[in-house]
């Protein structure tokens, strides 16, 4: 008798999968569709009527599914926000997304159109095209969708809103009171970011923040972020001759701008990549506990070197997790003269250098670009923040036009935080996974505004496969991804907090 039953509950069981496979396959099936609808409106950061025909797609969609939607204004683009019938009994979370996406350059894509998705599989020989027919209801996860803002960030907007589909068509009721806001300049820095969200601070209140951007980790595992590094800005330009002259003529005598700007920007680092400007790294500790999270983070040296063609990294920190706990000092850019078939004997007018500094919650972005200034000034260049006159050109030996970006701060949840714990609890139980916790990610998202406004703790959970290309030709989504990011959302928006 009790082996029938066992049998019976297997069977059952068993059963009881398949169903939900089937019911999950046809929600991704459903995504797909509406996920080409959506990357077919183009969401180009840098064109205005795009951003509209987008605000006018989700006001529709949202509304499908029951949200309350709102487009804010702001200083710049308009933000999309959207919240499903408050309860004042539960807890509210706040989702972020962004909407907008990268410019395109559809010379450098094999399609003909980045915004029109093409499904294809991966062959021997790369990638091959298939028909859309051919997505039946046994749907092949490995397949991929190629278009600009498939997985960053479009994506994961229509997972989350076939997500409230599936919890509607299994009659759970959302344990949460849940709001959502869509950035509509995320690929250009969210500068209207900090002031909107001071404006809105009440409807966007809530108790914590998840921001669905990015690729899991490399791993594939389930994967929790409790902080990115933030960004800011420096362009170098060093003068020479007033225009470029012979280097036959004047070699030896007119001063070479890209050497004089090379030899400060050399100076910045030492032989093993770590900065070298005093007072750089000031304020970072890490602790043994610290360093043990860091080092649970499943990554292999080698693979990473394979990756990136590389024999040794650069020695800011031990490894790689432990690199991303420190500010860098970027050179994202150089330009002097010509190069290849136009190169030119001259000596060049200027030499230019665009930096990049990634901060960490320890370092503030002023102070660093500051000490970047000092250190180029103990060079012995005049600083100057427009194009120098006849006049300073004739009284200063060494001119540096210095042109600064704006600061976006970085910010780090603690890893011992309730809500967090709840989000990894979730993932672990949905995917019977272990999930990898990231203390920091070495890229930004414009988030530190939620944060030091609503005061709320924020946590990265990301969707999309580590191999998209995003801001690259041939962005994809891995189907597989959809599935995932519709089990992650579930998980997440059916269980309490104190389940």
């Amino acid at each position: 008798m009790k082996k029938t039953a066992l049998l019976l509950a297997i069977f059952l069981g068993g059963l009881i999968n398949a169903q939900e496979d089937t019911q999950l396959k046809s929600q991704v099936r459903h995504t797909i569709d509406e996920l080409r609808e959506f990357v077919a409106i183009p969401n180009d950061a840098l064109e205005h009527a795009d951003m509209n025909l987008n605000l006018n797609w989700l006001a529709k969609k949202f509304s499908e599914r029951g949200f309350n939607s709102s487009v804010l204004p702001s200083k710049g683009e308009s933000l999309f926000f959207a919240a499903l019938p408050m309860e004042d009994s539960k807890p509210t979370v706040l989702f972020y997304m962004h909407f907008d996406g990268q410019s395109v350059d559809a010379a450098k894509w094999n399609q003909p159109n980045p915004y029109n998705i093409v499904l294809k599989s991966k062959t021997n020989d790369g990638w091959t095209d298939q028909s859309f027919d051919e997505l039946t209801d046994d749907i092949d996860y490995d397949w991929r969708l190629f278009g600009r803002s498939t997985a960053d960030d479009k994506g994961p907007i229509v997972m989350f809103l076939n997500t409230i589909d599936l919890l509607k068509k299994n009659a759970v009721e959302i344990p949460f009171n849940v709001k959502v806001i869509l950035d509509s300049e995320e690929e250009k820095g969210s500068k209207p970011l900090p002031e909107a969200v001071k404006e809105y601070r009440e409807l966007l209140k809530a108790d914590f923040l998840i921001i669905n951007d990015g690729p899991v980790h490399a791993s594939g595992q389930p994967t929790v972020v409790y902080g990115c590094r933030g960004i800011t800005t420096m362009g170098l330009t060093a003068y020479g001759p007033i225009r470029p002259q012979h280097s036959g003529h004047y070699g030896n005598y007119a001063p070479n701008p890209a050497l004089r700007l090379s030899r400060a920007l050399a100076g910045m680092k030492d032989t093993e990549g770590r900065v070298s400007i005093p007072g750089y790294y000031d304020g970072i500790t890490l602790d043994e506990a610290t360093m043990e999270v860091l080092k649970n983070v499943p990554e292999d040296p080698s693979t990473i070197h394979a990756t990136l063609a590389i024999k040794t990294p650069e020695r800011v920190g031990s490894f790689y997790q432990e690199a991303l706990q420190y500010p860098s000092l970027n050179i994202r850019g150089l330009h002097s003269g010509w190069v290849g078939p136009k190169a030119r004997t001259i000596i060049p007018e200027s030499a230019t250098a665009e930096l990049d500094l990634r901060l960490v919650p320890e370092s503030d972005g002023k102070r660093l670009k500051g000490l970047v200034k000092t250190y180029l000034k103990e060079q012995g260049f005049h600083l100057i923040n427009k194009e120098p006159t006849l006049e300073e050109r004739m009284a200063h030996d060494k001119l540096l036009l210095v042109k600064e970006g704006g600061v976006t701060d970085a910010f780090r949840t603690d890893l011992d935080n309730s809500y967090g714990n709840f989000i990894v609890n979730s993932l672990k139980t949905t995917f019977n996974e272990d999930v990898v916790q990231i203390r920091i990610m070495g890229g930004t998202v414009p988030i530190a505004p939620f944060i030091n406004e609503l005061e709320i703790p924020a946590f990265i959970v990301p969707m999309v496969n580590p191999d998209n290309n995003q801001h690259s030709p041939d962005e994809n989504l891995r189907i597989g991804q959809i599935a995932y990011g519709i089990k992650a959302f579930y998980g997440l928006l059916s269980t309490g907090l104190a389940e």
